[in-house]
């Protein structure tokens, strides 16, 4: 082959040449930026944390494999023998640095090098009590973020003792009513030490209500708890179905919540955009990533119309996904869940502030993937879910327990699921490095193809008039239930295996599963323990605060402080229910088929 002098070669051929000599020093020049904001990555410490989360970092020295090679924390194309201009450029546009715009590979620089996610294990159940010895031995065992599970009666609005809690309290998680059940629930448990996730979605604002005020009877200010409520309504209309007021007056409150934590709770996430559920009732990984993105983009059109500035409360927005079966899609899903959400808070809604455009994440590992059958198949579906969320960046995880489609967990399940990712963390060495997968051919192609998907139900959605137009249309509640009929009928065809469900089954042993009993007589003793508190307490102040409620809901005032003077006086969770329905109404699916 003869070689051309670039003093004889074409014009086009020196201009090729220079361009990649472009890209490529463009490629060097951002490397060692990030270079210089994290090169001097510290080894994990709980007391720091990288430059973006408030500790100095100090060289610890190099991480290593377990044979003892040293790995770096970041590789990108310039780490291949002769990268190409094309490598560099799609680089520069698509993937980024982690901790930079567009996030691709990660919200934070140095990720888990420095700081590892938090464990969290869902639990709830029975009374306030019992579920209080469960947080006690769970951070006993090195867990460290806390996630409430609310039972049923809660997440609809009723009290314990109302007839339609009858034989449900404490049956699907923890019954709380009243302030003095989540003083109960969060008793001997420093709030000012550890995170708190609460999944409940329609009668947030109270529940919210009730853990400020838990707090600051402990004497921890409001501006220094952590964790989030997850408080996402819209997609109670498309998938969970446990709401309480229409759409309208339930937004609303959510911006309510909004308006109030950017001036008093700062640190906390009034909001976990979730979909988890979504996925849960059948979506494709491309549905929950659109429906969950566009959800989060209703929320930061209301807070803007409220008139409030988008930096002052976008920084405060956290996602919640379901980590599914498909590792590699689990990844890219995340990847451009990251790279979506920045690039159009900064295009579409003006935000400047680069924690605007940061998505942060809590994940869980598939409930809807564990099977009866086989039940501790379980734990392989869950390590390489959970891995999957680690692999894809996320800032929180939950690991599900190998007995939960059969009852709630057991002390021995939840420990398994709780050492799954302390395997992960400490003995895989997946922490050592940023984004492992980016830069692969497959790897980047389906980051891609689930954005392109993503994008295009956006489209659609904002074509329909908005997500609430959606969910009155039917769209993504029929969308969902038609892939979650496909699945299915893939399962019964054997497109799609589940082990030990439709292949590879086997007699089940004779041992018999021990699984969580919730005894019946937790629903008399919290039943007892209400009908004490309504005969204890100051029924003027309960009263006056009721008022206040109502007074403020016909007005349009924001809501929180007067549920919060409401419940300082020990209105019960129903009661201020009853209040709000009585001036918003309640909703009723008009259902599609």
């Amino acid at each position: 082959m003869s070689v051309i002098e670039p003093d004889t070669a074409p014009a086009e051929l020196l201009e090729r040449i220079a361009e990649k000599e472009r890209e490529l020093e463009s490629l060097r020049g951002s490397l060692a930026d990030w270079q210089g904001r994290y090169a001097r990555t510290p080894k994990r410490d709980p007391t720091r944390g990288d430059p973006e989360r408030g500790a100095d970092p100090a060289d610890d020295g190099p991480f290593t494999s377990v044979s003892g090679h040293e790995v770096r924390a970041l590789y990108t194309p310039l780490d291949r023998p002769e990268p190409s201009a094309g490598e560099a450029e799609y680089y520069n546009e698509k993937v980024g640095a982690p901790g930079e715009y567009p996030f691709t590979r990660g919200p934070y620089g140095s990720m888990y090098r420095t700081r590892l996610w938090t464990m969290r294990q869902f639990a709830g159940f029975g009374t306030a009590e019992e579920t209080n010895q469960r947080y006690h031995f769970l951070l006993e065992r090195g867990q460290t973020g806390l996630s409430v599970a609310f039972d049923f009666p809660t997440l609809m609005g009723y009290d314990s003792d109302h007839p339609r809690s009858l034989g449900e309290v404490g049956k699907c998680g923890v019954a709380i009513s009243s302030l003095d059940d989540m003083e109960t629930l969060f008793d001997g448990i420093p709030l000012d030490q550890v995170s708190v996730s609460m999944t409940i979605n329609g009668p947030a604002i109270i529940l919210f209500c009730f853990y400020m005020i838990a707090a600051e009877k402990q004497g921890v200010p409001f501006h220094k708890l952590r964790g989030t409520v997850q408080n996402d309504i819209l997609k109670e209309y498309q998938a969970q179905h446990a709401w309480v007021y229409p759409p309208e007056p339930a937004l609303r409150l959510v911006i309510d919540m909004f308006e109030w934590a950017a001036g008093n709770a700062p640190k906390y996430n009034p909001v976990s955009i979730s979909g988890y559920h979504i996925r849960e009732a059948g979506s494709t990984a491309a549905q929950e990533l659109a429906y969950t993105l566009r959800n989060g983009f209703e929320y930061v059109e209301r807070g803007i119309a409220r008139g409030l500035d988008v930096d002052d409360f976008a920084p405060r927005l956290s996602f919640f996904w379901d980590v599914h079966n498909d590792f590699f899609e689990e990844i890219a899903k995340f990847r451009a869940a990251r790279r979506m959400w920045a690039r159009l808070m900064k295009d579409r809604y003006g935000a400047k502030d680069p924690k605007s455009w940061m998505l942060r994440t809590h994940a869980q590992t598939a409930g809807v993937s564990l099977t009866a059958q086989q039940p501790y198949n379980n734990i392989v579906r869950v390590a390489i879910q959970a891995l999957a969320a680690v692999m894809g960046g996320t800032q929180s995880l939950h690991t599900n327990s190998m007995d939960e489609t059969l009852a709630l967990p057991t002390d021995e399940s939840v420990m398994i699921a709780l050492r799954t990712q302390q395997v992960i963390a400490e003995e895989s060495g997946v922490t050592n490095v940023v984004d492992p997968f980016g830069g692969s051919y497959f790897m980047e192609a389906l980051t891609n193809k689930v954005e392109r998907e993503a994008l295009d139900y956006i489209r659609r959605i904002d074509e329909m008039g908005g997500i609430v137009k959606a969910i009155e249309n039917g769209f993504p509640q029929a969308e969902i239930g038609n892939s979650a009929y496909h699945f299915q009928r893939q399962l019964e065809s054997k497109d799609k295996v589940m082990v030990g469900v439709n292949k590879y089954q086997a007699e089940e042993s004779a041992r018999k599963m021990d699984t969580l009993y919730i005894d019946r007589s937790v629903e008399k003793r919290q039943i007892d323990k209400l009908t004490e508190l309504k005969r204890t307490r100051d029924a003027k102040a309960h009263a006056a605060g009721l008022q206040g409620v109502k007074t403020a809901a016909e007005n349009g005032q924001n809501l929180m402080e007067p549920i919060i003077t409401a419940v300082k006086a020990y209105a019960t969770l129903q009661e201020v229910c009853d209040t709000l329905r009585g001036i918003f109404g309640v909703y009723r699916d008009t259902g599609s088929f």
